[in-house]
């Protein structure tokens, strides 16, 4: 199959809402379609979203939350673009969320900046969720607490297995309310979803692709030339010896150990993971366009319907939060040790109980290394 020769020239109109959609931490790339037997397509292109600030593991700031939204638009408008990757720099983290950095330093005790700032949030969930063309999310590291969030607004996730995936909302002082309350309960179902969002406990890849949050797993870890597994989660079982389903689950004692032996021994080479997304966006593009675009129209609603219902009431509960919980859990975050970046629980649980209020001395209280004797 060959391009026409003379394809029809016309000059369309500029539906961008501004002519540079350029942001700091935020790099868009056009790469060349191609088709299934991997020949580059002419004219025809899948747009690339990086979240580029892997020394803060991609947590998105405001700036950066701008130009997602910003690149989702363009890319949406764009005739020549067949898909939509949405990725993170580096083989760390896909996101990790909000930037705690700039959350504690600017945002925390300041509500009204926060309502504006998840104004824009909800604006970057929604672009996703409104993009005319298939939006794939590469995992290429950690998908935790906001990062969660704006991944599993995106239609497809294609993971590499070393990559971890949850909710962090209430150990940090916020609620997962950017969409996880949303989105999980209708891929995993209530009681899954419960356990994530409140519990705040990461699982692995393997678990995320069994629950249904991935379209597909590849493995990441090179050990002699060749790829392997995770070999710090259970591959090789589906239950254990009690009939729990174990597949996915962190191993413990000697098998712990000789998988972290084996993660020194290896490198991690993306190369699988790129060649996935790739194939699923060949997939795609042997597909009617405008019949692909209502197909996701239809399949989005359950998660569009409960995010508009809730991401409202949502904004304004989390920017009164950042008076109480939310400034002394990312100040938490932000400046205590490396190994202690969250509050006194217990001491914090105590204080409420005997009436104290959040006026007054109760923040710095708690504050990691303040006196723990909960």
């Amino acid at each position: 199959m060959n391009a026409p020769e003379n394809l029809p020239l016309r000059d369309f109109k500029n539906h961008d809402l501004v002519d540079d959609i350029g942001k700091p931490g935020v790099r868009v790339e056009r790469r060349p379609a191609r088709r299934p037997d991997g020949s580059v397509v002419p004219g025809l292109y899948n747009a690339w979203i990086w979240l580029d600030n892997p020394g803060q593991y991609n947590s998105y700031t405001t700036d950066m939350v701008k130009g997602v939204i910003l690149a989702m638009r363009a890319a949406s408008n764009d005739r020549a673009v067949n898909c939509v990757v949405f990725t993170g720099v580096g083989d760390k983290a896909f996101c990790t969320g909000g930037n705690t950095k700039e959350y504690a330093e600017y945002y925390a005790g300041q509500p009204q900046e926060y309502r504006q700032y998840m104004r824009l949030f909800n604006d970057m969930v929604s672009a996703i969720l409104a993009c005319d063309k298939p939006v794939i999310c590469r995992v290429n590291g950690m998908r935790i607490g906001g990062g969660q969030e704006i991944g599993m607004a995106c239609d497809f996730s294609v993971a590499q297995d070393l990559a971890r995936f949850g909710q962090a909302g209430p150990k940090h002082g916020s609620a997962p309310i950017g969409g996880a309350t949303d989105f999980l309960p209708v891929v995993v179902g209530a009681e899954r979803a419960m356990a994530a969002c409140v519990l705040c406990e990461p699982f692995s890849a393997h678990k995320a692709y069994q629950m249904g949050v991935l379209t597909d797993i590849v493995p990441a870890l090179k050990v002699d030339g060749r790829f392997v597994a995770n070999p710090l989660v259970e591959t090789q079982r589906l239950v254990d010896e009690h009939g729990r389903f174990c597949y996915g689950e962190a191993k413990t004692g000697d098998a712990l150990a000789e998988g972290r032996a084996l993660m020194k021994r290896g490198v991690v080479d993306l190369s699988l993971l790129d060649a996935r997304v790739e194939e699923l966006c060949a997939k795609i593009l042997l597909t009617f366009p405008d019949c692909t675009t209502k197909t996701l129209e239809e399949l989005r609603k359950p998660k569009l319907e409960a995010w508009n219902r809730n991401k409202e009431n949502s904004r304004a509960w989390l920017a009164l939060n950042m008076m109480t919980e939310a400034r002394s859990g990312f100040t938490a975050f932000n400046e205590g040790p490396k190994d202690d970046r969250e509050v006194d629980f217990v001491l914090l649980r105590q204080k409420l109980a005997s009436g104290q209020s959040w006026v007054g001395s109760l923040h710095d209280e708690i504050q990691p290394g303040a006196g723990r004797h909960g």
